[in-house]
């Protein structure tokens, strides 16, 4: 009998612990290991953080979900890896052996490479967790009483641009609701070398969309812009020129902000320096697996993907749902071929396909592969995206309770956007 440990119980840790007991049957032992015992559905944050939702709305205790599979739990949480003695360590100090990991543990939120960066001791809000999005609520509850200038954004190195255009735009939908919209200057202010990048390098006329909903909601925009401090209603950036040279220093005021930050890996995993790069992000092959300790595998936000393009201000390559699930479901197969002796081939698709809510409407951008040059490469924007989100919000709340392992991105996302899976 073998034994699975799967470290993270996000998107992408819960998914491979049901794909791996689905196609292992019981014969195998499959363990998860999450920090507490919370799944909490990360791209409702931005709701959560303008009281759309509430925490309990996105959220599911995963030990009684994971236990009618057949599944471990432990909730102390990692405290280092060790690959060269297949062995997990936890928080308490005990020791986890392992004949297979699954990394899928998302990221470390690097909010100390600003200075007043974050909600914990800084000046800005952050929707990168449902703890973070419930303070941004918090903090959004109080900013009502006395609106002013707004911010949103992402720091230089940030990879996931995609919840600071959701988050402005659901602002500018909220505060039109509230009739609060005229009293409330709006700036996105992003390391993107233009607006609709979102580290893609662009997909189909994404700068062109996103310019054409920024104007007509009153939101200026600030790029190529690295964010050198924040102080208490005031941010400091510095803005690039298209070769990397200083353009203009901003002093955005501010009554409330939200800023995405960069990403590292977490400290458990990055520790093993042998099996990352120097961000901390765990290397992977083709197949999910990592070069230097083959029995290790790794899915999601924490795995080590160059950016597309170079850009003045550094940006990474975002990770989204789509292509979490096709590399949940690669290490899954590789897995169970690898025990059966059998060559773990499998390939992920790695292609973006991401389903932006602005709270009124929504925009849906894909590119086939993720990379380009691409075979499909598209961007539209209508209700029926907003519409969408909120049907996989519900479907992937359902599928986490059931332990289904139907990809649902694979199966209904791309037929609605009209698009044939390429295989």
């Amino acid at each position: 009998m073998a034994s699975i440990v799967v470290l993270g119980a996000g998107i992408g840790g819960m998914s491979v612990a049901y794909e791996l007991r689905a196609l292992l049957g019981k014969e195998h032992a499959v363990t998860v290991v999450g920090e507490g015992d919370q799944f909490s559905f990360t791209p409702s944050n931005p709701w959560v953080a303008v009281g759309w939702r509430k925490p309990s709305d996105i959220q599911i205790g995963v030990r009684p979900h994971l236990a009618k599979k057949g599944i471990g739990f432990e909730d102390a949480g990692a405290g280092q890896v060790l690959p060269e003695s297949n062995s997990l360590r936890l928080r308490d100090g005990r020791e986890l052996p392992y004949d297979y990991l699954v990394i899928t543990t998302g990221p470390r939120l690097a909010f100390d490479e600003v200075p007043g960066l974050g909600p914990e001791g800084g000046f800005t809000q952050s929707v990168c967790t449902t703890a973070h999005a419930a303070t941004a609520w918090d903090a959004y509850q109080e900013f009502l009483k006395d609106p002013g200038p707004i911010v949103v954004g992402a720091a230089a190195g940030a990879s996931c641009f995609g919840p600071a255009y959701e988050f402005a735009m659901i602002l500018d939908a909220d505060l039109r609701k509230r009739k609060l919209r005229d009293r409330v200057p709006m700036t996105y202010i992003s390391p993107e070398p233009y607006v609709g990048h979102m580290g893609l390098g662009g997909v189909g006329d994404s700068k062109g969309l996103l310019e054409s909903e920024f104007r007509q909601r009153h939101i200026k925009w600030i790029t190529n812009a690295r964010i050198t401090k924040v102080e208490a209603g005031k941010m400091h950036a510095e803005e690039l020129d298209a070769r990397g040279q200083p353009l203009q220093v901003h002093e955005l005021p501010f009554k409330y902000s939200m800023v995405l930050p960069a990403f590292t890996g977490v400290d458990a995993v990055r520790g093993a320096k042998e099996m990352c790069n120097p961000r901390g992000f765990v290397l992977i092959d083709s197949h999910q697996r990592n070069p230097k300790y083959p029995n290790v595998f790794s899915a999601g936000v924490c795995v080590a993907i160059p950016p597309v393009e170079p850009t003045p201000v550094p940006t990474g390559a975002p990770k989204t749902g789509f292509m979490i699930e096709s590399m949940v479901t690669a290490i899954a197969e590789n897995i169970a071929a690898d025990l059966a002796g059998k060559p773990a081939d499998r390939v992920a698709t790695w292609n973006a396909i991401c389903l932006a809510d602005m709270g009124d409407t929504g925009a849906a951008f894909v590119a086939i592969p993720q990379n380009p040059p691409r075979n499909v490469t598209w961007a539209k924007v209508g209700k029926w995206v907003h519409l969408a989100k909120i049907a996989f919000e519900k479907y992937f709340m359902a599928k986490m309770k059931s332990g289904n392992t139907e990809p649902v991105y694979e199966k209904y996302v791309l037929k609605l956007l009209g698009i044939v899976r390429l295989k």
